[in-house]
């Protein structure tokens, strides 16, 4: 057995973990790690930085070929994905009551035969990210759940506001309950290269959010190159960001595997020079199972078991949780049942 293969016990084993509530932690994982004060901005770090898109493209290319992750291994995994979803509810036609559905099925993600068939008592999902104004409706729906709610601020997704507004959207999502607010950045820093406007920016909002964690939204798509997102990526986190997000969901290019594959060398890069760990969240265009395994398997390969707990990756989606239900029921019986037997989130 190789040792690639042999890292993949504990996930096979993940299904009797949940069931007795040690979620595949080890005595070498740190549920709880320092959080990430920022550094002074030095362009140092980033300024001559040079990425080889074409082998980022082949290598993220390789991740999804080179592992095949079948039965019982592949529903290990899924399960995983499922305790790394931020279950995101963003439509302009959001209700409370859309909202409270979106919770119930954050706290219930698997129809009950398919808990029973994995051998499972309870599964969760990572969070539940909504607007600011639906924030206290969230908070309430999930009380007692242990569940975090998360709210976008700043403007989402395009970020042009007056500053103070946007200081003040996360000042108002913090008060309604907000745990972690993904914040959007200005665009046109780094389009400029203005990495200093970039850091103060972010800073400010670290400093507005309080014990609130903050996951900076790139809105990779719209950078330009990946040099740029590499450089954006470490500006973030210098200047205090928890988590680094691909994307919005709302621009024409969303998460991709090399955009993905820079910005976790970005955050190891990060952690070898100060120590501090920091998250990562692809978000946009996630919607099969098959996308939960291939971005799952990045960060095993690029940065160990560790990063495949919800305090360090997250995976921002809708509609993908309908596809892990859905092969986790064909895993459990054998067949695939029509949508319509699922409940909506």
């Amino acid at each position: 057995m190789t040792k690639w293969l042999k890292d993949l016990v504990p996930f096979a084993s993940l299904l009797a973990n949940l069931q007795s509530g040690s979620l595949m932690t080890s005595p070498t994982i740190d549920l709880h790690p320092p959080r990430n004060p920022g550094m002074p901005l030095d362009l140092s770090w980033f300024d001559r930085i040079a990425v080889n898109t074409p082998a980022a493209q082949a290598r993220a290319a390789q991740l999804s070929t080179r592992r095949s992750l079948k039965k019982e291994w592949q529903a290990a995994w899924l399960v995983n994905a499922i305790r790394c979803i931020d279950l995101t509810t963003l439509a302009g036609d959001d209700t409370e009551a859309r909202v409270a559905r979106l919770c119930a099925k954050a706290r219930r993600p698997l129809a009950d035969h398919i808990l029973d068939g994995l051998g499972l008592d309870h599964v969760q999902t990572g969070a539940v990210c909504v607007y600011p104004t639906m924030v206290r409706a969230a908070v309430r729906a999930l009380e007692g759940s242990g569940i975090p709610v998360a709210s976008v601020a700043t403007g989402f997704p395009a970020g042009l506001m007056p500053m103070n507004l946007r200081l003040a959207e996360i000042l108002y999502a913090v008060e309604e309950g907000a745990a972690e607010i993904d914040i959007v950045i200005s665009r046109a820093h780094v389009l400029e290269g203005n990495w200093q406007a970039l850091y103060d920016e972010i800073a400010a909002m670290r400093e507005a959010c309080g014990d609130a964690h903050l996951k900076a939204i790139l809105a990779t798509g719209e950078l330009g190159s990946l040099r740029n997102v590499y450089k954006a990526s470490m500006v973030a986190m210098l200047a205090g960001a928890d988590f680094i997000k691909t994307s919005t969901g709302k621009e024409g290019v969303n998460a991709t595997l090399p955009v993905s594959l820079t910005m976790v060398r970005a955050l190891r890069d990060y952690g070898a020079k100060t120590g501090y760990k920091i998250g990562f969240k692809p978000a946009g265009g996630l919607k099969t199972a098959k996308d939960a395994l291939a971005w799952q398997i990045l960060m095993r390969e690029e940065m160990g078991t560790e990063w495949l707990q919800p305090h360090l990756f997250r995976i921002g989606a809708s509609s993908l949780l309908g596809d892990i239900e859905r092969q986790l029921e064909h895993h459990v019986t054998g067949r695939y049942a029509s949508s319509s037997r699922h409940a909506l989130a």
